[in-house]
């Protein structure tokens, strides 16, 4: 075990104590990162990269001079382990640990501060000694409702990642609850993964990946075959899925910036038939990916005359009503409201994004802004029935709240009297 004494003695003979007791960790074995084991943790999986780590730590000099504690601000710290944002000794070091473990990392210049050090703390050039605990370690979460959480096997190479119609060759392997129900080797394009029999949560964390990964992909149903299952996989409804992933090559679709207007042009009717394609399987979260194509390839084009101008904001237009619609479906009612606004930036007196923003507002709750929707509607178009119903059910919903609100203020009124007459009676008694 390592001590304090270890590195009370001078610099030399503390570093030659360390390595005499630890493993070097460090892949090319340079000694550049040795460690010392003075806690084993429990027995299982250690972090893989990207995994988000908390941990305790003590940074010392090799004098024993404290220069950064943790555990000194009552607070652990947290990172994604094997990705850059620490110390290359850290990064190393921890995918070493398991759970629970404590250890002393001696760390040579290269592997921490370098040549520079850091001013006032470290020498130039020093090796430091960090003693780490492992708190705990947990998944990369790739989306922010933790739908879908990435644990890296194998990291890739390069910096670059597949985008939206960029064309993948991968090798899957799918399993429920331990059973493995699919392992294949295929090929398709980024955002139109369903029509294959990949589920979306694949499908959107290829953008993440580098070729040459190997992932394991934790699905939640939303990510995975939803609340209708999989049944020639004889997955049922609702079920959590795992996939480990290996993204063997990939050829990147052209980028907006790279692509003129004639060639959006010509690609956006087939995106569009794309999105209304999954949108009428009702594969509402992969119609969107088709559209926010549109919007994010037109939504900066101006056209070089007035047909071609007009021509692009019908595809906006269409995109945006499109978008509103599915996450009417998915009930992302924020993401209704804002596609139906930029409708009407474009188109004031648009129908149907009135209408559509006037369903938001009801389902939220925001029954005198939905109204005011469906009465707009009704300026446009006094035909529209629907309109009419929903006005009637914003006034029913209205005057509901309000009589909710008498009652609960009167209860309120209520108990505030009772409370007093106790009071004053307490007071009477007591006199």
């Amino acid at each position: 075990m390592t001590t304090d004494q270890d590195l009370s003695m001078d610099g030399q003979s503390a570093r030659a104590v360390l390595a005499a007791k630890g493993i070097d960790v460090t892949p090319n074995k340079d000694q550049g990162v040795i460690k010392v084991v003075k806690r084993q943790g429990l027995d299982g999986d250690r972090p893989m990269i990207g995994d988000r780590v908390t941990v305790h730590y003590t940074g010392k000099l090799l004098t024993g001079k404290k220069f950064d504690c943790s555990r000194d601000r009552k607070e652990p710290f947290s990172f994604n382990v094997g990705k850059g944002q620490v110390l290359k000794a850290w990064d190393i070091g921890v995918l070493s640990m398991q759970r629970g473990e404590v250890c002393t990392f001696l760390c040579k210049p290269e592997y921490a501060y370098g040549a520079a050090g850091n001013p006032n703390k470290i020498p130039p050039c020093s090796p430091v000694v960090f003693e780490m605990e492992l708190l705990k370690f947990e998944g990369e979460a790739l989306t922010d409702d933790g739908g879908i959480v990435r644990r890296i096997k194998v990291k890739g190479d390069g910096y670059t990642n597949p985008n939206d119609g960029a064309s993948v060759d991968v090798h899957l392997q799918g399993s429920c609850g331990g059973r493995l129900f699919d392992c294949r080797d295929v090929s398709f394009v980024v955002g139109e993964g369903e029509d294959k029999g990949i589920p979306l949560g694949v499908d959107r964390a290829l953008d993440k990946m580098q070729k040459g990964e190997c992932c394991v992909l934790y699905l939640k149903p939303k990510y995975g075959f939803g609340s209708e299952g999989k049944p020639e996989y004889n997955i049922g409804p609702d079920k959590d899925v795992v996939y480990e992933v290996t993204l063997k090559d990939f050829q990147r679709a052209k980028e907006s910036w790279e692509m003129d207007l004639s060639e959006k042009l010509d690609l956006v009717g087939d995106v569009k038939n794309k999105g209304n394609q999954y949108f009428k399987a009702g594969r509402y979260y992969q119609a969107v990916i088709q559209y926010q194509r549109i919007t994010s390839w037109l939504e900066m084009e101006c056209g070089s005359g007035i047909e071609q101008q007009k021509r692009i904001q019908d595809y906006i237009v269409t995109a945006h009503l499109n978008l509103a619609l599915c996450f009417l479906r998915i009930k992302e009612f924020s993401q209704v409201i804002d596609n139906c606004n930029k409708v009407i930036e474009l188109d004031k007196s648009n129908e149907k994004a009135l209408y559509r923003r006037g369903e938001a507002r009801l389902l939220r709750n925001e029954f005198s802004l939905a109204m005011a929707d469906f009465q707009q509607v009704l300026q446009v178009n006094s035909s529209n029935r629907a309109a009419r119903a929903q006005i009637s059910i914003c006034q029913s919903k209205i005057k509901e709240h309000h009589e909710q609100d008498k009652k609960t203020y009167a209860n309120m009124f209520q108990k505030f009297a009772e409370r007093d007459a106790k009071v004053s009676f307490k007071a009477k008694t007591q006199y």
